[in-house]
């Protein structure tokens, strides 16, 4: 009697069109690590790819052989050592501009409002890229302006999901409390009285802050339905910003 198939893998699940299964599969163990996973047994890596034990075993003889798996003393399994130097030239090769620009560009696109992406620089907050509204009448900061923290969408966001700055939440814990709870900022007046801006939060994948991602217009065209096309491409910039 023919033995019963198991529920179909992640890899035959996501498999690429017109690719290689055996490669598939062995690119989905090296996607069960996860953040924090130190080393993963035989028993786990077959439980999260949904594939058999001895498919398994093959796929991480090539991958050890690679160098893209390692086995521990322990017998369990880890990255191996090429992915730390893929994750380098990727890092040397990574251009910042060339992925939030297209972000910036499309939300200004989709609202017709000023863009930027703003970081941390000590006890203040760098406009490291901008994309300006196509409507005459918009604020004028700029890509390089310095500007304060705790003021504004942009400055309050990175206050309240910036871990270092824990003595800046006491100043206005409720507030603060209540944009970590939404998930973003939106303020009217808060930094410059005729202008209201929208501001998310940009985490890389490993959960770490990245910056804010802001969202500018005068008062008299403020909406707050942007409110979801900034988170949209907060998500969206994270997704693409590799890990610290």
């Amino acid at each position: 009697m023919p033995r019963k198939s198991q529920t179909e893998s992640l890899a035959d699940e996501n498999a690429a069109p017109g690719g290689v299964a055996a490669v598939d599969r062995a690119l989905s163990l090296l996607a069960a690590f996860g953040a924090g996973d130190d080393g993963l047994s035989l028993a786990q890596l077959a439980e999260r790819t949904r594939l058999y034990k001895s498919t398994v075993l093959r796929l991480l003889a090539s991958l050890e052989h690679g160098g893209w798996i390692s086995r521990l003393d322990d017998g369990r399994y880890a990255v191996g050592p090429a992915v730390a130097r893929l994750h380098m030239v990727y890092a040397q090769n990574f251009s910042l501009d060339s992925v939030v620009m297209p972000v910036l560009k499309a939300l200004v696109q989709a609202t017709g409002e000023s863009a930027a992406y703003h970081v941390r620089q000590g006890k203040e907050r760098l406009c490291l890229y901008r994309v300006d509204s196509p409507h005459p009448v918009r604020d004028h900061a700029r890509a390089g302006d310095l500007l304060p923290l705790g003021k504004g969408a942009g400055g309050r966001v990175l206050v309240a999901f910036d871990p270092e700055l824990g003595d800046w939440l006491k100043k206005e814990r409720a507030h603060y409390a209540r944009v970590r709870a939404d998930g973003y900022e939106a303020l009217v007046g808060d930094r410059h009285s005729e202008i209201a801006g929208i501001s998310a939060p940009v985490f890389r994948r490993d959960g770490d802050l990245a910056a804010a991602l802001t969202l500018t217009m005068p008062v008299h065209r403020y909406d707050e339905r942007y409110v979801k096309n900034v988170l949209a491409a907060a998500r969206e910039l994270g997704a693409l910003l590799p890990s610290s």
